[in-house]
């Protein structure tokens, strides 16, 4: 699995806001911190409460969070390799980690027809702590995304009013909200999104309930599913069992010294959901447990278009297939080589709000 690194200037902007104050106050908010991760809280008002709780999660959480993101985003470029938003919405975005990671994947100066102008960022959330750091660790950003991002203070319970984005990110936020407000939300967002949605949550069955239940609605609302489904039908996963995925995580030694690990890395569980309204073609199938590897045989677990969940085994004698089978790592699509477009490529909005 490859580890996912923060960007440079994220990393150094970690280290220099949080390094006097996370460490030595973290413990108890990070130990609530963690209950409301797992989703067994819902809420009507905002988790990060104020400035320790909001030091905590970014010293904690936001390096994960950033990871899964921009994991979920590489598989949303895969499939719409020429697609590229004018105007991102980050609902939910708490610091900031999904709209670092947006920046990461669409850097400025990489818009469609060789333009240079970088993507529009709106941060979203209702919490005035975490917008307020969120606002300091990007003053000094490389990306223009980034740096001038601007960081909205808005309800997210009730029936929430949003501003149409190319590209609305839904990220770890969904545990949070009682069920009434969940269902809204995404009712809100799919009104909002001209082109994509992308929604990540925790690894975890409650995660991966709220991943589904979210992919009825936009499916409902007129939404293609890009990833990690190859398909618009009912998900092949039941019964104990639920789709996740991993990052591997670097860890700053902010990180290190607030979780009190050694290992200069963890693993991120995340289930997450990509769909668009514009014409795209999922994958063929994809890798959705960690490939086996034996002697002269690659064993890949795939979830398909048309055959559902199934086991696929490449030999050796299968010459090339067999050595990109040996490259390929949960998560990824199967098989490697790229398919013809089912319509053409959208053509990239550069609109501004």
């Amino acid at each position: 699995m490859s580890t996912v690194p923060l960007p440079d200037d994220l990393r150094a902007a970690l280290a220099t806001r949080l390094h006097s104050t996370a460490p030595k106050r973290a413990s108890a908010q990070v130990e609530r911190l963690i209950e409301n991760y797992r989703g067994q809280t819902p809420t009507t008002a905002p988790v990060l409460r104020d400035a320790d709780d909001v030091a905590a999660y970014a010293a904690y959480r936001m390096p994960a969070t950033y990871a899964a993101v921009r994991t979920a985003l590489h598989s949303l470029r895969d499939q719409a390799p020429e697609w590229t938003p004018g105007v991102h919405l980050d609902l939910g975005g708490g610091t900031g980690a999904a709209t670092w990671a947006v920046a990461d994947a669409w850097p400025s100066g990489e818009a469609a027809g060789g333009t240079a102008s970088p993507h529009v960022s709106t941060v979203l959330d209702w919490s005035r702590a975490a917008l307020a750091l969120g606002a300091e660790l990007a003053r000094d950003a490389r990306e223009p995304a980034v740096r001038d991002a601007r960081w909205t203070l808005a309800p997210l319970g009730g029936t929430p009013r949003l501003p149409e984005a190319d590209l609305v990110t839904v990220s770890y936020v969904l545990g949070e909200l009682a069920p009434a407000d969940r269902e809204a939300l995404l009712a809100a967002t799919a009104e909002a999104a001209r082109g994509a949605v992308l929604i990540a949550e925790p690894g975890t069955p409650d995660g991966y309930a709220r991943i589904i239940a979210a992919r009825d609605l936009l499916i409902a609302a007129g939404f293609r599913i890009l990833a990690p489904c190859p398909h618009d039908g009912p998900c092949p996963v039941t019964g104990r069992d639920w789709c996740h995925f991993a990052a591997r995580v670097q860890r700053t030694s902010l990180h290190r010294q607030v979780k009190g690990g050694s290992l200069p890395y963890e693993d991120e569980k995340f289930s997450y959901l990509a769909a668009a309204r514009f014409p795209a073609r999922p994958a063929r199938s994809r890798v959705v447990r960690h490939p086996q590897i034996r002697k002269g045989l690659v064993m890949l677990d795939l979830c398909t278009r048309d055959g559902g969940l199934v086991r696929s085994n490449v030999t050796k004698r299968q010459g090339e297939l067999y050595r990109a089978a040996r490259d390929t790592d949960w998560g990824d699509p199967w098989p490697p080589e790229a398919e013809p477009p089912e319509a053409e490529p959208p053509e990239a909005d550069q609109s501004q709000p």
